[in-house]
């Protein structure tokens, strides 16, 4: 993490690089993008989220139809043998 002795530093040198004019334009534009960046990080989270869900319950559907399909394949074979 940044200390605050750091963090004047890196303000005084981009004051210095920069200029007391374009300083507030810098913050604004770095606001944005920070803001875009953060966004598109929720984006991306949401997706992976979402196929997450999607991708467990398709295995959970899977699971759930190869029970039933064992199922029916037993009782197949019992009335099988019953005849």
């Amino acid at each position: 993490m940044i200390s605050g002795g750091e963090i004047i530093v890196i303000f005084i040198v981009v004051l210095v690089l920069f200029g007391p004019q374009k300083l507030p334009e810098l913050a604004r534009t770095i606001g944005k993008l920070m803001h875009e960046l953060n966004k598109a990080m929720h984006d991306v989270k949401v997706q992976m989220d979402t196929d997450y869900e999607k991708t467990e319950n398709e295995t959970k559907d899977k699971a759930g139809k190869s029970s039933m399909d064992q199922k029916i394949t037993e009782e197949k074979s019992e009335s099988k043998d019953k005849e």
